[in-house]
């Protein structure tokens, strides 16, 4: 009985600091951002990087067969009538076990990142509210990015259909970039297809971040034109930029440094897209100019895109839009979903910042 009872005692002590160190912005990028997570990312990569299998996703499935059994077990019980209130106690109290032990692992091995202060801080970026002239001036760009793109990004496409070119030229991306900035120093490959790629296009993902074994997975299922801005996305999240605005904002900075038009293209593809979003809510007139200006290829890739994802919609996906929404609000993302789109609020200070020519 002690050793639960100090068990308890370490578990919610920990709780307590995380949550209270998690309130200090500056101290988590100083001692946990560029501190301690570094050295725990890379422990993780060099364990199971070179397994050519995702164990997260191993681990998810046994966690969810686990759950599955845990259930039908329950229902049993209830079914016979063999529940009490001290059944009832004891299986609310490992519940509540869970839930701590979870609470800590995950912040302790990559959550708190939610709480540090990030690229703008890095880059020194100005984040502000923008103008709709601002929008339409980056999207500006973005077009000229995508037209000088749209016939070389094609020659070699199919090349992404190999995993590991996919995998590689992503690393390589991020090569080029720490040449310029050692933030985004990326050591230890440990980037691989999701084992449930077919699933997630009717769940709606394209790639998510395991921060129990540090393994990046990509839906490799999805159009080819948006692995690699993905692949890159989902990196930046290993590299501890937890928000989605940031690591939207690392995967763009790591795709356009490369030297392969497949994965530039890709970056400004997606990018256009989010602008699109919030300057056709502004200016439907303006929006539509833009597009007009895209040469036929980029149009037909968008209306791959929406017809694939029209293909897979379905109920289960809004339910899981909602629940991945709301944990997106619960990690310092107020704005749910909508916190991918926010990194154009982020490319509008770049560009403000640096010019026409970095962006």
């Amino acid at each position: 009985m002690w050793r639960k009872k100090t068990a308890w005692l370490i578990l919610l002590g920990l709780a307590i600091i995380i949550k209270i160190f998690s309130l200090f912005p500056n101290a988590v990028e100083t001692y946990y951002a560029t501190g301690i997570y570094p050295v725990i990312s890379k422990l993780q990569r060099l364990l199971f990087g070179w397994l050519p299998f995702s164990v997260g996703d191993i681990f998810y499935g046994l966690i969810i067969i686990w759950l599955l059994n845990k259930v039908y077990q329950t229902t049993r019980k209830i079914v016979k009538k063999q529940t009490n209130k001290k059944y009832w106690l004891h299986a609310l109290l490992q519940i509540a076990f869970a839930v701590v032990v979870v609470y800590v692992s995950f912040n302790a091995l990559w959550g708190l990142n939610y709480n540090r202060r990030g690229v703008a801080y890095q880059l020194d970026l100005k984040v502000e509210r923008y103008s709709k002239d601002d929008l339409v001036h980056l999207m500006q760009q973005l077009v000229v990015r995508l037209n000088s793109l749209d016939t070389v990004a094609r020659v070699n496409r199919k090349m992404l259909q190999r995993k590991q070119n996919l995998f590689n030229g992503a690393t390589s991306a991020y090569e080029q970039l720490a040449q310029k900035d050692a933030h985004f120093t990326y050591s230890f490959k440990s980037v691989k297809p999701s084992l449930y790629s077919y699933l997630g296009n009717y769940l709606g993902y394209t790639g998510y971040y395991n921060p129990f074994s540090g393994e990046a997975q990509v839906n490799t299922t999805v159009p080819l034109f948006v692995q690699p801005f993905t692949t890159c996305h989902e990196i930046g999240h290993q590299l501890g930029y937890a928000k989605e605005n940031e690591a939207n904002f690392a995967g763009y900075l790591s795709a356009k440094s490369s030297q392969d038009p497949l994965f530039r293209y890709s970056v400004y593809f997606d990018l256009y897209s989010y602008s699109r979003y919030y300057l056709y809510a502004q200016d439907s007139v303006a929006a539509k100019q833009l597009d007009a200006q895209l040469p036929p290829g980029i149009k037909a890739d968008y209306k791959e895109l929406r017809e694939f994802v029209k293909k897979h919609r379905n109920p289960v996906e809004l339910i899981i839009d909602h629940l991945y929404g709301q944990y997106l609000k619960a990690n310092e993302q107020p704005g749910g979903k909508l916190s991918y789109n926010e990194v154009v609020a982020w490319l509008v200070a770049y560009y403000k910042k640096f010019g026409a020519e970095a962006i």
